[in-house]
């Protein structure tokens, strides 16, 4: 089998979506690494793999954490992790796991990361990756479950179609960022807003209000979106993952 430069196939994908030229469904389709083993519970897995295969043009695999030396990232366009635990998905693909999926976006991989997906990708926790320079404003993270009020900026809705307004989304214990003070990564850029938020268990009020939703980067030559929040499992935004992972293949908007 030939395998093809990302940039080749970025050409081809984006090619796909605009030309009239009929292109063959592997060559057109985006390859998605999801990964369903410790840490990844919940409806975050069966929901992606439900929007991604409606959307059409992905091709999904979802893998465990020996799989990860057995090589499933090599020729994947976008790795993504979903809601659950982000310690427990850091500590069970482990070190070498964690350096595989940081070359893959260096190498010029996606990376998407949902809820424990989102914390995993920050830095300054012994488990995560450090693709951002994003850290949590505080350790109790238990802030709870329901739905809270986003709003989605400009560079969002280019991203998603979606407009500004403010609307409600699906939240679950998800991380509150602010930039980790990282000199070697670039800023993240934000997509989306919190305008309400749930402060249970002691953990502290205000700040959730205002802080990132949704947050894009680069890592290296990859690029990174995280989501707090759960779009996946909230009705009406559930093209805000199948756009997220189409610009993290191909850097343009379908």
């Amino acid at each position: 089998m030939v395998i093809l430069p990302k940039w080749v196939r970025g050409l081809a994908l984006v090619l796909a979506f605009y030309s009239p030229v009929a292109f063959a469904e592997n060559a057109a389709s985006i390859r998605v690494a999801l990964y369903d083993d410790a840490g990844a519970v919940g409806k975050g897995v069966p929901s992606v793999s439900e929007i991604l295969k409606h959307a059409g043009g992905y091709e999904i695999t979802t893998f465990k954490t020996g799989d990860i030396a057995k090589g499933v990232l090599e020729n994947k366009d976008v790795v993504i992790f979903t809601g659950g635990s982000g310690s427990k998905e850091g500590t069970t693909i482990g070190d070498a796991g964690r350096e595989a999926v940081k070359k893959f976006v260096q190498d010029g991989g996606g990376y998407l990361g949902i809820c424990a997906g989102a914390y995993l990708a920050c830095s300054k926790y012994p488990w995560s990756l450090g693709l951002l320079d994003a850290q949590t404003v505080s350790s109790k993270w238990r802030r709870g479950v329901g739905d809270v009020q986003l709003e989605i900026t400009p560079a969002g809705q280019h991203l998603s179609s979606l407009s500004t307004e403010k609307r409600n989304i699906h939240y679950a214990n998800g991380p509150i960022i602010k930039p980790a003070g990282r000199t070697d990564l670039a800023p993240y850029e934000p997509l989306a807003f919190f305008r309400t938020e749930l402060a249970e268990h002691d953990s502290p009020v205000g700040a959730m209000v205002n802080s990132p939703a949704i947050v894009r980067g680069r890592f290296g030559k990859g690029r990174v979106i995280i989501s707090s929040p759960h779009p996946e499992q909230t009705p009406g935004l559930e093209i805000i993952v199948e756009r997220a992972v189409h610009w993290l293949a191909t850097g343009d908007k379908p």
